[in-house]
């Protein structure tokens, strides 16, 4: 099964941003990261799920390895409510970032996807490489 880690960086919030992710089958390994000039920690998080699983497309399934609740919450507990209310948080306020949750809930539908939650800054070798990969990107922008 392909594993991926992924992670978003801010530098301010907002301010200058990266993603990435690294995503192995135990054989080959695959980085990607990239960045905007001015965005969010939340949509570099968002960002990065998004690309990894495009590159994954040919998968049916796959592990996800994320340090964001935000990420793992709103696609386990939150998305159905979400969009069961119109794109509505509980409280009624429109959900933040909706355009990238509305890519990943597209996404997700044509793969098995298993969350785990990662403690961040931990020493988790690909959960380090990520975060570097990230933080390298928004600071290329600054």
């Amino acid at each position: 099964m392909l594993k991926i880690w992924t992670d978003g960086s801010c530098l301010g919030n907002p301010g200058p941003g990266g993603w990435a992710f690294v995503a192995t089958d135990d054989t080959n390994i695959l980085e990607r990261s990239g960045g905007e000039i001015n965005t969010t920690n939340n949509r570099m998080e968002l960002t990065a799920v998004i690309k990894a699983l495009t590159a994954a497309h040919a998968h049916k399934e796959v592990e996800i390895h994320t340090d964001s609740q935000y990420v793992k919450n709103g696609m386990q507990l939150w998305l159905k409510n979400w969009k069961n209310n119109n794109w509505k948080t509980a409280d009624k306020k429109n959900v933040k970032n909706q355009e990238l949750w509305q890519q990943l809930d597209l996404l997700s539908n044509s793969i098995i996807i298993h969350w785990f939650w990662v403690k961040g800054h931990a020493g988790e070798t690909f959960n380090e490489r990520v975060d570097f990969l990230a933080r390298t990107e928004a600071e290329k922008l600054k």
